[in-house]
């Protein structure tokens, strides 16, 4: 969702700057970069390392809330779309395959990007704080296949960064990577677009045709 179908990342990075002179240090570019696509659990933990800021449950508690609150409030105004992305999903839905939405953001926050989305684009969603492991994790992949009723191994992702490349691909997954914030690393697998301007049927089988069985999954 963030930085695939939605220009929401900018958001976030709002958000997590804000957070940062909250407790009053600047936040490194390079920690920030770190934080997309990371799993709720994992961020807060890296953006206070980041910021050399030692934590307790309650600082991260407190954390947690205050980014649930700002980035709703951020997500009530309008969330441009990433180039090409509503006519993929159009066309994906003229074909008639099943699709899902998969992001590591939590449920409460997901469905102010679904607003904007359209909930008729997908025939479920699954998020963040619905599995045990978020990305890089491949639980949130095999959770998404598994209530479609198809093999990962059918499916293709189109992913942002490399916690989301790296979960696709371990769940065994094809992917489309279209780096948005930050650079995504070259590996087997992995097929790149500029965008998702004029993705066709045939650039997914080329993703699925492109896919390594040999991908190591996170631990």
């Amino acid at each position: 969702m963030d930085g695939t179908l939605l220009d929401s990342e900018k958001l976030w990075d709002v958000a997590v700057r804000e957070l940062a002179r909250a407790h009053g240090r600047e936040l490194p570019d390079e920690v920030r970069h770190a934080l997309i696509g990371a799993a709720g659990a994992d961020a807060l933990p890296m953006l206070f390392a980041g910021i050399g800021v030692t934590t307790t449950a309650r600082v991260i508690a407190e954390a947690a809330r205050f980014l649930d609150d700002r980035v709703a409030e951020l997500m009530l105004g309008p969330i441009p779309w990433r180039p090409g992305a509503e006519e993929a999903l159009a066309m994906v839905r003229a074909a008639g395959l099943p699709s899902a939405l998969v992001t590591n953001t939590k449920r409460s926050l997901a469905e102010y990007g679904l607003d904007t989305l359209g909930r008729d684009f997908f025939d479920l969603s699954v998020c963040g704080d619905e599995v045990a492991r978020g990305k890089p994790a491949p639980d949130i992949y095999r959770r998404a296949a598994e209530l479609l009723g198809v093999d990962p191994a059918d499916c293709v992702a189109i992913e942002d960064s490399p916690t989301g490349a790296l979960a696709a691909q371990g769940a065994g997954c094809g992917l489309i990577v279209i780096p948005c914030e930050i650079a995504v690393p070259e590996a087997p697998g992995r097929v790149f677009r500029e965008s998702l301007v004029g993705v066709t049927i045939a650039d997914l089988r080329a993703a699925l045709d492109a896919r390594q069985v040999s991908i190591p999954v996170p631990q």
